[in-house]
């Protein structure tokens, strides 16, 4: 089995290629495992961390160098494609994210399309909240209008159409996943909105200073990094005969506020962590974060057997477990 993840030199491809290779196959839900032979990290940075094994490719480009994507393609059975510009850079920057997150998946959609050597590829398509916006209902379901309100959002929920309408016409098997935010991601924050989520809890465990641009009572949807891996894996293993024509499937979550997300740092680390977090507000970042839902009901994945995490505290375990510099 060959596999492509683009945007792969960044965490969660990077997370992927490390769960498979530890595996060396990926098995099915119809019971057929496949080995691993290869997997290629496409992305504009080498990154850090990035595994090394001699099934492991770093392919360092463009996502609009067409030849050369088409050379990436060749012979591969599964694609996540997870390379995006983020939140407020998309926001700050239209034609960036434009270019990455809306041309740059129309250039791959459609070398796959072009391509007619082999059977559909399974294309898994990293989505997010922020196709949602404005006036949402208290609980977002699998039938809720996408209302974006950002550019990022917009270009989102633009590509998680094309994703499904190619999937129609049969060009790709795609599978699109709406993640919650992933807390707590490991390494330096970013430009996302969002990235605050997992600086106020980081930070501190490295007795290191963080800011936090809205309040306490401030309301979030999250995934833990691990949940997450776990969620694209089996976006992998299911039968396109158990999806049909429902492409997107809205992921669980753990809906927790800024408040109970410090009661649990305090519980695990000390209260001496919660004086390294400065509050200073951000009217720009609290806009875009509270214009996201903070509880989706998830039925239809519920059904195809993707979970949430349990509690907010068991996140920030997995995440000093899994980073042995945390809380050193």
């Amino acid at each position: 089995m060959n596999i492509l993840i683009t945007g792969g030199t960044g965490f969660v491809g990077k997370e992927i290629a490390k769960t498979l290779l530890k595996k060396g196959s990926l098995t099915l839900k119809n019971g057929e495992t496949h080995k691993i032979s290869k997997i290629t990290l496409f992305d504009c940075f080498a990154g850090e961390g990035v595994p090394t094994d001699d099934k492991v490719e770093v392919v360092l480009g463009d996502i609009s160098d067409k030849p050369l994507l088409q050379k990436l393609i060749q012979d591969v059975d599964i694609i996540w494609h997870l390379a995006a510009v983020v939140s407020s850079a998309a926001e700050e920057d239209f034609e960036l994210g434009m270019s990455i997150n809306l041309y740059g998946l129309i250039n791959l959609l459609e070398i796959l399309r072009l391509n007619t050597s082999s059977k559909p590829v399974k294309f898994i398509y990293a989505s997010g909240c922020a196709v949602f916006g404005g006036n949402l209902p208290d609980v977002v379901t699998d039938t809720t209008a996408v209302t974006p309100s950002s550019s990022y959002g917009m270009q989102k929920a633009v590509g998680e159409l094309l994703v499904c309408d190619y999937s129609r016409k049969g060009y790709i098997d795609g599978r699109v996943l709406r993640l919650p935010t992933i807390v707590v991601r490991p390494g330096k924050p970013n430009r996302a909105a969002s990235t605050f989520f997992s600086s106020i809890i980081r930070e501190p465990l490295n007795n290191e200073k963080a800011i936090c641009p809205v309040n306490r009572e401030t309301q979030v949807f999250i995934m833990s990094p691990r949940q997450c891996i776990s969620s694209m894996l089996l976006a992998a293993q299911i039968s396109h005969k158990d999806l049909g024509n429902e492409r997107i499937i809205s992921l669980p979550g753990l809906t927790v506020s800024i408040n109970e997300m410090l009661e649990s740092l305090e519980k695990i680390a000390g209260k001496e962590c919660l004086s390294l977090i400065e509050w200073q507000h951000d009217a720009n970042i609290e806009k875009i974060v509270k214009s996201w839902p903070i509880q989706i009901e998830a039925a239809y994945a519920k059904s195809l057997g993707f979970e949430a995490d349990k509690n907010f505290e068991d996140i920030i375990r997995a995440h000093i477990e899994d980073n042995p510099t945390a809380l050193a």
